[in-house]
């Protein structure tokens, strides 16, 4: 098992050179690893050294990657003909379609060609990996390494075993992501959403039930979370916060709230409606908000510009340390076995 130390070791290789693969590929080739990439889409590999270029440029300005880094990349991502040009490489990320049975077809293709102690792991952002393995010849060396969107820009990296992965490829994996300077955290067990989008659709379900009860409009709900949780949660997370807040009072809240909150699927019929009319959010100019021309582009920029300029300032403090670890004392990323 490699420790990633020496850059110049086995190459990286990445299934899928849509935003995600591409933005993952970029992200290793700024930290100076060889890349090998493929698609069956060519749609999808004739832009993807401008995707490339265009993460390691926003990397390049905040001061995230070496001066010179975009110069580097014709060199490091390199275009693959197919799954057995991947036999040399020491893990294998498959960022592709959010489909377990489009999956299922990639994996058997990988396997057929790498060798049995690499990595090999999904960008899955929902899907349980015990459901992507159930026709592996070795499931032992499958997990879940899941990017956050944009790759370069959220540092968190949620590492998922299934109940046949060894401690050692979680290993490889931790290893992996910190090499690149992203932020590992480990699952101890398999579950759909992991942490980040339970978290995360737990909070779209309530703020689609205040608006389909009349509390308040979209833009107003956006408002509310943007000028409180979004920036406390960026210091705190929700138990640090409770702590601060005092547990006693967070408990009495809690039990007086908690029965109240919305806990079925029915706030989906906004989205449903929405959907139905072709209205699919700003790729089409209208979803839940109007997203009028250019409007998308400014607050992708806006929003990446913050994100970057937060990693500078964590990066600036020591390796790998941030406002968070300084609150919450970093805890051992070992797995407790299945």
């Amino acid at each position: 098992m490699t420790d990633f130390g020496d850059k110049k070791q086995a190459p990286i290789g990445i299934i899928g050179a849509g935003l995600m693969g591409g933005g993952i590929a970029a992200l290793f080739c700024a930290a100076g690893f060889s890349v090998k990439v493929f698609d069956e889409n060519a749609d999808q590999l004739s832009i993807l050294e401008d995707r490339v270029k265009a993460v390691v440029d926003e990397l390049e300005k905040y001061g995230l990657a070496e001066p010179g880094t975009h110069k580097k990349i014709k060199e490091r991502v390199n275009i693959i003909n197919g799954y057995s040009d991947l036999a040399d490489c020491a893990a294998v990320i498959e960022a592709v379609f959010e489909d377990p049975v489009v999956k299922a077809a990639v994996y058997s293709q990988i396997e057929k060609h790498i060798d049995k102690r690499a990595l090999l792991a999904t960008n899955t952002s929902n899907i349980v990996p015990s459901d992507l393995t159930k026709r592996m010849k070795h499931p032992e060396r499958f997990a879940v390494v899941h990017f956050w969107n944009p790759p370069h820009a959220i540092p968190l990296v949620e590492i998922v075993p299934n109940p046949a992965t060894i401690e050692e490829i979680i290993d490889v994996a931790v290893k992996l992501v910190k090499a690149i300077g992203n932020e590992p955290v480990v699952l101890r067990k398999e579950v759909a959403g992991f942490i980040g989008n339970r978290l995360q659709y737990a909070l779209l379900r309530e703020a689609l039930w205040i608006v389909q009860n009349g509390i308040a409009d979209y833009e107003e709900v956006d408002r509310a979370m943007t000028l409180s949780l979004g920036r406390r949660y960026a210091i705190t997370g929700p138990f640090a916060t409770a702590d601060l807040g005092g547990l006693d009072t967070f408990l009495t809240i809690s039990r007086q709230l908690m029965p109240q909150l919305a806990s079925d699927i029915s706030p989906l019929q906004l989205m449903e409606q929405i959907v139905s009319k072709g209205n699919y959010g700003a790729k089409t100019g209208r979803g839940l908000l109007a997203w009028p021309e250019n409007r998308s582009e400014s607050v992708i920029n806006t929003r990446n510009d913050e994100l970057l300029l937060r990693r500078n300032k964590e990066c600036g403090k020591s390796p790998a340390e941030s406002v968070y670890q300084q609150v919450i004392p970093r805890q051992s990323n070992k797995p407790l076995k299945q």
